[in-house]
């Protein structure tokens, strides 16, 4: 498990409104909001767009550190707008923590190693989760989860419960499977190719014959779905 990493930002009390932010953006600034428990009023502010571009390239988690007219404020980036054409950030909103209050956030999963499975034979990696989401408290927030899988062989998974999770709540169930390890795909092609061979003529024979001598089977089996039928009811 990865610690987040902390970023500090510098941000500017704004005037709300729509002329005000598209001025800002014009200037190269991204209109942006921060609430939270311990707030008593949002707090309207902006950011540069170069240095919160820097913050979006990042896959991990990060604590974003945020200081507007000398505050500190301790925050996780909640929500941005982007621009549906040239795609830049318009508008952002931060959630401001606080020590007795857990968040609810995803924690980016990273796969480290090369499974055995793979070098010696010739696996596939699967992964079906890139995320997890989970329910923390502030101070235990991981940037990111670090999964080894050098050991893994071929057949072999890893499942949300492998996680290190002491103090974390996870919101997915701890069944679901992280990475799996798939066989060959020659392998699997070849297994999904066999087919059944044709039954002997005898066996037809016999099964054609049941049919014809099966009134009485097939009296039964209506009675059965009439039955069940009732039992639905």
């Amino acid at each position: 498990m990865i610690t987040p990493e902390v970023v500090d930002l510098e941000g500017k009390i704004r005037e709300t409104g729509r002329k005000a932010a598209d001025a800002l953006r014009d200037a190269m600034r991204v209109p942006c909001v921060m609430y939270g428990p311990e707030v008593d009023e949002n707090v309207h502010f902006s950011i540069d767009e170069l240095e919160f571009e820097k913050v979006l390239s990042e896959s991990k988690r990060q604590i974003l550190n945020i200081t507007v007219d000398g505050e500190e404020y301790k925050t996780l980036l909640k929500d941005v707008e982007f621009h549906p054409l040239t795609d830049r950030p318009v508008h952002a909103d931060f959630y401001v923590m606080a020590d007795d209050h857990k968040v609810t956030l995803s924690v980016p999963i990273k796969l480290e190693g090369t499974p055995v499975g793979v070098t010696e034979g010739g696996g596939r990696i699967f992964q079906p989760m890139h995320i997890l989401r989970i329910r923390v408290k502030p101070d235990l927030i991981p940037g990111a989860y670090t999964v080894d899988i050098s050991e893994l062989e071929i057949g072999d998974s890893l499942h949300v419960r492998d996680l290190e999770l002491e103090g974390i709540i996870p919101l997915d169930d701890l069944g679901r499977t992280l990475v799996t390890i798939r066989p060959p795909k020659s392998e699997a092609l070849l297994t999904s190719s066999l087919i059944t061979e044709e039954p002997a003529e005898e066996e037809l024979e016999e099964g054609e014959e049941a049919l014809e001598e099966g009134e009485e089977g097939e009296e039964a089996a209506e009675g059965e779905e009439a039955e069940g039928e009732e039992d639905t009811e």
